[in-house]
């Protein structure tokens, strides 16, 4: 059950996962990927009562991404395909991770209820900022699940490609999160 107070958010509360699709004439090749952030860590303040007095931040380590699972494709996805797109994430025309090394998000509003909400926000990937909404429930079972899709080329990103472009990840990709809602660190008095 949510309550007020301040949640520390992190890989030892919940996931978050990166969910990507393929396009292009040679889509049958390649993989729709989940990615895992294994270093990551956030805050959620929570007024149960007001939800727009809640707050949510969390902020990932851009080289903590890990490909967890490809489907789809001609073969099956390989520990040397997993590190070369480990590889190719760290890359400048994708995430640039030496410059950029992490992926911050901020609420500016919260509507709803713990069993259905949404959170609108800046996203900052690249040092570019762009508002972005999250969706998402809370189904009674201790978890609060989610999602909100991100279009990488608002944020610089070129969507990976090969083949001379016949095969390409799709530029949408979806975000989700699932959190355990553990005891709050800090209640209002």
């Amino acid at each position: 059950m949510l309550t007020d107070g301040t949640y520390r958010l992190g890989p030892t509360t919940g996931r978050l996962l990166i969910r990507t699709g393929r396009a292009g004439l040679g889509r049958r090749a390649g993989h729709d990927l989940t990615i895992e952030a294994t270093q990551w860590s956030g805050e959620a303040v929570v007024n149960v009562g007001d939800p727009d007095g809640s707050s949510v931040s969390v902020t990932v380590e851009t080289d903590s991404l890990e490909v967890r699972e490809g489907s789809g494709g001609l073969k099956p996805l390989t520990d040397a395909d997993r590190a070369e797109i480990k590889r190719t994430l760290a890359d400048e025309a994708l995430l640039h991770t030496a410059v950029h090394p992490t992926i911050a998000f901020r609420s500016t509003g919260i509507t709803g209820t713990p069993q259905s909400f949404e959170i609108t926000g800046e996203l900052t990937i690249k040092g570019r900022t762009h508002p972005v909404t999250a969706h998402g429930k809370g189904n009674g079972d201790g978890l609060l699940r989610g999602w909100a899709t991100v279009t990488q080329s608002a944020w610089g990103i070129k969507p990976y490609t090969a083949f001379l472009g016949a095969l390409r990840l799709a530029d949408e990709i979806k975000v989700e999160f699932e959190v355990a809602t553990l005891d709050p660190v800090d209640t209002p008095e």
